[in-house]
This record gives C-alpha cells, sequence and structure tokens, in this order.
C-alpha cells in the first residue's frame, strides 16, 4: 500500500470506526471483544484491498455480515458461558430510561442465536430493506420475512420487560378520544 492509500485507510477507520463497531457489537450479541475481533477482521480484509474499493464502508459492513454469518454456519458452534444475572454495568442508578433500554435490549439480543440476531440487526438497526438482507444473507425474502418474524417473536417471549421500557409502551397507554362533540351557545 503507498503512503496515500494508507493515509486514506487511517483516515477511514479514525473516521468510521465507532459506528461499524456498534454494528459489529450488535451482530456479536452484545459481546464487545467479539465485536472488536470481527472490526478487525472485516477491517485487516478491507486494507488488503484497499486501492480497489470504491465504496469502503460498504464494503466493510458487507465483509461484517458476511463474517457473522460464517460464525453461525459453523459446525462446531463457539461455547458462550451464561450467567443468571448480568454483571454490574456501572450506570447510575438515576440513569435515563434510554440507557436502560439499551441494557435490556443488549441482553435481549445476547439470548437470541446469532441467526436471529443478525437478522434483527440488518432490518432494524441497519435498516435494510428485506431484499437487500436476502442478499447479504443468501436467502429469499420470505425466509427474511419469517426469521424476522420469528426472531421478534422470541425477542418478546426472552423480554417482556422491553414492552414497559419502549415506544410500545406509550401506544398501550388509553387513547384520548377525538370524536366530534356538539357544542351548544
Amino acid at each position: 500500500m503507498d503512503a496515500e492509500a494508507q493515509e486514506s485507510f487511517r483516515e477511514f477507520v479514525a473516521n468510521r470506526s465507532s459506528a461499524l463497531l456498534k454494528t459489529a457489537v450488535l451482530l456479536s450479541g452484545g459481546d464487545r471483544h467479539a465485536g472488536e475481533d470481527l472490526l478487525q477482521n472485516a477491517l485487516i480484509k478491507a486494507a488488503g484491498r484497499w486501492h480497489r474499493i470504491d465504496e469502503p464502508e460498504a464494503y466493510v459492513r458487507q465483509v461484517l455480515y458476511r463474517q457473522q454469518v460464517s460464525r453461525w454456519r459453523l459446525k462446531w458452534p463457539r461455547r458462550e458461558l451464561t450467567v443468571a444475572e448480568l454483571p454490574e454495568t456501572g450506570t447510575a442508578p438515576d440513569a435515563s430510561g434510554a440507557a436502560e433500554l439499551r441494557l435490556v435490549m443488549r441482553g435481549a439480543l445476547a439470548r437470541l442465536t446469532a441467526r436471529q440476531r443478525t437478522v434483527l440487526v440488518l432490518r432494524y438497526f441497519e435498516d435494510l430493506p428485506e431484499g437487500e438482507v436476502a442478499r447479504i444473507l443468501g436467502c429469499s425474502v420470505g425466509t427474511v420475512r419469517s426469521a424476522t418474524h420469528r426472531s421478534l417473536a422470541r425477542l418478546r417471549a426472552l423480554a417482556p420487560e422491553l414492552a414497559a421500557l419502549g415506544p410500545a409502551a406509550a401506544e398501550q397507554r388509553p387513547a384520548r378520544d377525538y370524536s366530534p362533540v356538539e357544542v351548544r351557545q
């Protein structure tokens, strides 16, 4: 890699690595270390082809997705340590509802299978259309739809407390009656 390409790559990593790391951590089920490994491997692949890449962020994200798909297709999946309670997060007791929602969501995503988590991250965090998710995962749009439906159902079953924390809680409140009222003068 020549000096100009090397500087361009360093600039890309400095500017975009935090956003890419968020995606990688979500794909890894909230495991920051696994997300860092996933991102590092993707950046290594990008560095080797840097002079041929037109859209670096799209390329790195594609590598992230494909590596995650490869992880859950392994014949011998990695064993994960499950614990009864999550470790202390270091947040103050008066933390906002958004922080609590993130923690609950991270824990719930970690309890999903890698495939379920990948489908939800691509559809809702990355906001990709079903057709694009199907192309990335190498399956049909119908498979993406059914996997999304099943993944959301499993997420709701694993973490019913999400309903009380998120925007869905606002929808459960009684609605005001805005029907026309006769006004007498």
